[in-house]
């Protein structure tokens, strides 16, 4: 199974009806886990050029992964009760290493065996993607509590802000430090 919505969290199982191992009650132990291989960052970047949701699912995709775990966010129509026309996303030089060195640590510290994570920055129109993060594990649980914990630090700890253009003329900054 492999269901791909935007801004939510998914889970791709491994397909094998015999494979009970699937229950989500793995330890999240970090370094060589359950799965008996080291946890991997295999894509964390900033591109100004659209993103690939299947490119990022593919690249945390492993043999021994039981379940993956998806977040895709959107670009949407309103916030906080206003229209949104646009957004532009702007980055400090230093954004690419915090994400890497962000998604290390938590490959580091988890029982994880891929993480991926890539933002977009640039002019955005409704309905384009901005981030993508994918997390492979062995259980399910893992996968999917490491990739909320990587969105989550993703928005609170990576140097990108968001200026939002609203369709009545006015502006705002969101993420400014």
């Amino acid at each position: 199974m492999s269901a791909k919505v935007p801004g939510s969290l998914d889970t791709v199982d491994s397909g094998d009806p015999a494979d009970t191992s699937d229950k989500g009650d793995s330890p999240d132990t970090g370094g060589t886990g359950e799965a008996g291989v080291v946890a991997e960052v295999v894509l964390a970047e900033i591109r100004e050029s659209a993103l690939s949701v299947d490119e990022v699912l593919d690249a945390v995709r492993h043999p021994r992964a039981g379940g993956i775990a998806t977040f895709v966010g959107v670009v949407r129509k309103g916030d906080h009760g206003r229209d949104v026309e646009a957004l532009d996303y702007t980055s400090h030089p230093s954004a690419a290493l915090v994400l890497r060195e962000l998604a290390e640590r938590l490959a580091a510290e988890r029982d994880v065996i891929r993480l991926a994570v890539v933002h977009r920055v640039g002019h955005l129109q409704i309905g384009d993607t901005a981030v993508v993060v994918a997390v492979s594990a062995v259980h399910r649980a893992a996968a999917l509590d490491v990739c909320r914990d990587l969105i989550d630090s993703v928005k609170a700890s990576v140097p990108i802000w968001k200026h939002q253009i609203f369709e009545d003329g006015s502006d705002e900054w969101v993420g400014m430090p």
